[in-house]
């Protein structure tokens, strides 16, 4: 079987479960309308000015280069270029640190020059001077397919220029005394879940970025991506229980849960609110390539575990091996959007069942409903046919 990136047909599973193209088109373009556009409780986009505009974390009350590159990303797929440029230029204006930005900067942040502070207050003041992998990542991806389907523009807005250079700083730096240190290991090619540490995030690995990035990177680096897009399928397979298919928000690279980030006290070896990511990313992953026939079993076997095991707790925490932890989810109505988006790959019992009961789930509302919409709105995107190379 070959994936969407060759074939060029992008599957439709809502329509193949049944519902009619309308409604699909509707709940898609409605969704975004109300995520970008919606009322002071529903909306988590904002402008600023005649030229800018910013995604809130409504639950921490910032700005995070998760939701902006995320925001990006949604904004390209359905041919938002205002929304995008806006959204780019706040990022680039505010969360980018240069030279200029890092003069004042605390001591051994310039390290951290050519990337993005991970968080910002709403007025754009710099939350920390650290970035996080995964919004770099995204902001390189959503730039390469503006720069494809509107063209380069000038400065920030050369859209290509700007992915090639971000991408370029992400492995190359600490080759030089002072420069920093790569958001990719070096040796195994594997993306760190901070620079500073020596440790994943499985919901980071993007393997289906990496083999667009090995085609579109500046030509000295795109070895590395290739190598980085094997590595990170092989890295999901040590990550994800072999039995539940449930992975840790943080794990070592050998795959094995990491409890606690040095220094800190919170958990997070256990299948919590990062970790929905992973078998969302495993289904794009397996829809735009079909490269790997472990996607479509991890999928199956993720999706039995909630319908069998967890049956009567869908909104549980979980270690990785399905014990059952005294917590309920955070983001419940991101686990049953990931749940659904991981068809994209199976096509065991369960698949139709969780595609449903996404299409059956609402937005979320209130103080919470940043992350779970976002994931949200990437489900329907792929579930629809509508989340493209472009």
């Amino acid at each position: 079987m070959s994936g969407a990136f060759e074939t060029g047909i992008y599957r439709n599973v809502f329509a193949e479960c049944g519902l009619p193209e309308e409604e699909i088109e509707k709940r898609v373009r409605d969704s975004f309308q109300t995520m970008f556009y919606g009322s002071e409780e529903e909306r988590i986009y904002h402008e600023v000015g005649a030229d800018m505009g910013y995604l809130t974390d409504t639950g921490n009350n910032d700005v995070r280069t998760e939701g902006m590159s995320y925001g990006m990303m949604m904004c390209v797929q359905l041919d938002k270029k205002e929304e995008f440029d806006r959204i780019w230029k706040w990022t680039k204006t505010y969360m980018y640190m240069d030279a200029e930005a890092l003069k004042n900067a605390p001591h051994g942040s310039r390290r951290n020059e050519g990337y993005f502070a991970w968080s910002c207050a709403l007025d754009g003041t710099k939350n920390a001077w650290g970035p996080a992998p995964d919004g770099e990542e995204f902001f390189a991806m959503a730039l390469f397919f503006a720069s494809h389907r509107w063209g380069d523009g000038e400065g920030i807005f050369n859209y290509s220029a700007q992915a090639r250079t971000l991408l370029h700083d992400c492995i190359h730096k600490g080759e030089q005394p002072g420069t920093g240190k790569p958001m990719w290991d070096p040796q195994n090619h594997l993306i760190k879940f901070i620079t500073e540490c020596d440790f994943s995030d499985p919901s980071y690995h993007l393997p289906h970025f990496y083999e667009l990035f090995a085609l579109w990177a500046e030509e000295e680096d795109r070895p590395f991506w290739k190598q980085a897009a094997a590595a990170s399928r092989e890295y999901l397979k040590k990550a994800c229980h072999p039995v539940t298919g449930l992975c840790a928000e943080y794990a070592e690279y050998d795959g094995t849960p990491v409890r606690s980030q040095p220094g800190q006290k919170d958990r997070h070896d256990w299948y919590y609110s990062d970790a929905y990511r992973t078998i969302a990313n495993i289904g794009l992953d397996y829809l735009w390539f079909a490269c790997d026939p472990w996607e479509k079993e991890n999928a199956d076997r993720l999706q039995t575990f909630y319908y069998e095991t967890a049956r009567d707790n869908q909104d549980g925490v979980f270690l990785i091996d399905g014990t059952p932890v005294d917590k309920k989810a955070l983001h419940p109505v991101a686990v049953i959007a990931t749940n659904a988006q991981a068809s994209l790959a199976s096509d065991g019992k369960y698949a139709r069942d969780c595609v449903m009961k996404f299409w059956n789930t609402p937005l979320r509302t209130g103080d919470r409903r940043y992350y779970d919409n976002c994931l949200y709105l990437f489900a329907l995107l792929a579930l629809s046919g509508k989340y493209r190379v472009w």
